[in-house]
């Protein structure tokens, strides 16, 4: 059999980062606030990618206050609450960057073609310092668009033109939202806030909400963005950046409710405006939508349960689907087969549980069909490009399903004998890769595989700093089309649930604890509430320890 089982499991699948954040307006809650909920999915690590903090200041005789998360190193609060206004980001998946295709001069490769005429390529010269040895050089060719950035199959130089290196498209806006009350207000900031595109979904204090796009999105000319083309004569160009009333917004939409979960969001003119840099399967998105929508007056712990949700609603069609093939005559006669839609049959509870087999049979098979489909319909790429990868294709699971769905007999593989065969073939390669060795195939867990690791970069290098740099594996709930996203490397980097005017309510959690130091009794501080999903406070208790710096 093929080790895709293996490949699949580790490797096989498209591990980005991403993000969960939702608002309901106050008409709807419990207690008449409105409600933001945001949990961003990132590497664990320790210390953790972000920093609690609670910040109290003066200005003339305004007082301001805010509670959240910092990057460390930036000053400002990425996610939280300034008591008026509560806000959460989420990656969006809209396009800011491009690929250019360069003309360059038949007899002179360092000449290329604008629409003012022929340039020559600038070479800067990147230094990297090496620890007791020679230094490298790294020769970087600019153009008046961007760097090139590599060379395509047809041997063409592609520029890469994105929106991070422009210093107009770069700025600390985002910090204007620690004293801003009003959802109007952010609205009209959004297109000035210079980070990388995200969404952004925010509360205020009078019970409105909103979602706004922040960053600067490119005014394309000519062309949609989705491909390569080239800048020469001018036709194709960006045109600077949208302004504030262009900008992709909604402010108090009809149902109270607003979502994201690094999903498409727009469509018409606003997404024409996004483009599509790899929108992710809208199953976190429904889900969350979906319970939003159940929801009767709910809470802060009505939110921080839904930041919990581990059901595998999205994988419950594959297992429609693979109970339907093992049911024909014959088909699971074989004693693995059998074993296989036993398991899968009687043991599904529905959620990704650490004790479920059957919810990893099924994830299995899914991600088989996945990549026997992909791996047939691609091969022409790969030819042109050993290196080519379909994990990082958008639509697999929707393109997969639709194959499956219309069976076409042109584009099963020739080594399969009938899109039956197909399905059966993926449930062998899931079943030998699960009882290798001899193993039980009901060992075969979700837990086994969700072994959550956090620690510190240093044990990579140094396994024996492990007892004091990391945190003991442990087998989490969740996966990555599911609320509560989890995996071996990566998460829930925070959870926050907050009402703007009502931090005391808010809840929070965090991977790790707020020290960087290994030593220090707060370097795990917390990380068992947010392991076991246990409601914790947003604002800090009673001061125990003081530390003040003086000039």
């Amino acid at each position: 059999y093929r080790a895709a089982s293996a490949a699949a499991e580790k490797a096989g699948e498209r591990w980005t980062a991403g993000s969960n954040a939702w608002a309901v307006a106050g008409n709807l809650t419990a207690h008449g606030g409105a409600l933001l909920a945001n949990d961003m999915h990132l590497a664990h690590g320790l210390p953790n990618t972000w920093y609690r903090v609670r910040l109290n200041w003066s200005e003339g005789e305004a007082e301001h206050s805010f509670v959240g998360v910092t990057l460390p190193g930036t000053p400002a609060l990425i996610s939280g609450s300034n008591g008026k206004l509560a806000w959460g980001i989420t990656t969006s998946g809209g396009d800011w960057c491009d690929l250019v295709v360069l003309e360059t001069d038949p007899d002179d490769a360092s000449r290329y073609l604008t629409p003012g005429g022929w340039r020559t390529l600038e070479r800067i010269p990147e230094i990297i310092e090496i620890a007791r040895a020679e230094s490298d050089t790294l020769w970087v060719e600019q153009t008046i668009w961007g760097p090139v950035w590599t060379v395509d199959t047809q041997g063409r130089r592609l520029v890469a033109r994105w929106s991070a290196h422009d210093v107009e498209a770069v700025n600390f806006e985002l910090m204007r939202l620690e004293t801003i009350s009003s959802v109007e207000t952010v609205s009209a900031l959004a297109g000035s806030i210079g980070t990388p595109g995200l969404d952004l979904l925010y509360a205020d204090g009078d019970g409105r909400i909103g979602w706004s796009v922040i960053g600067r999105i490119p005014r394309r000319i000519g062309w949609d963005g989705r491909l390569p083309v080239s800048w020469a004569d001018g036709t194709c160009r960006w045109d600077g950046y949208l302004d504030a009333a262009e900008q992709p917004h909604w402010i108090d939409p009809p149902e109270g409710r607003l979502w994201t979960a690094n999903n498409r969001v727009a469509a018409g003119s606003d997404l024409a405006h996004l483009g599509d840099g790899g929108y992710a399967t809208g199953a976190r998105a429904r889900q969350i939508r979906d319970a939003l929508r159940e929801m009767q007056r709910p809470g802060e712990r009505e939110m921080l349960a839904l930041q919990l949700d581990d059901r595998a609603l999205f994988y419950g069609q594959w297992r429609e689907l693979v109970l339907a093939a093992l049911d024909r005559p014959g088909a699971a006669d074989d004693s693995l087969r059998g074993e296989y839609r036993r398991i899968v049959r009687d043991q599904w509870s529905g959620r990704a549980e650490p004790g479920s087999a059957a919810y990893r049979l099924v994830r299995g098979f899914a991600w088989e069909c996945l990549d026997g489909v992909y791996d047939f319909l691609t091969t022409p790429c790969r030819v042109k490009n050993p290196e080519f990868r379909t994990k990082w294709l958008s639509y697999r699971y929707a393109v997969t399903w639709e194959v499956l769905a219309a069976r076409p007999p042109h584009l099963l593989a020739p080594w399969y004998a009938d899109w039956d065969d197909f399905l059966l073939q993926a449930v062998d390669r899931v079943v030998a890769y699960a009882a290798r060795e001899g193993r039980l195939m009901s060992d075969h867990t979700w837990g086994e595989r969700n072994l959550v690791r956090v620690e510190h970069p240093l044990v990579q290098a140094v396994p024996q700093l492990e007892r004091w740099l990391a945190v003991p594996p442990q087998s989490l709930p969740g996966d990555s089309l599911m609320p509560r996203v989890q995996q071996d490397h990566w998460g829930a980097s925070e959870r926050l649930v907050v009402s703007p005017g009502r931090e005391r309510d808010g809840l929070f959690h965090m991977p790790g604890g707020q020290s960087g130091h290994p030593l220090s009794p707060f370097f795990l501080a917390g990380h068992d509430a947010w392991a076991e999903g246990k409601a914790t406070p947003l604002l800090p208790g009673k001061v125990r320890h003081e530390l003040i710096l003086r000039p």
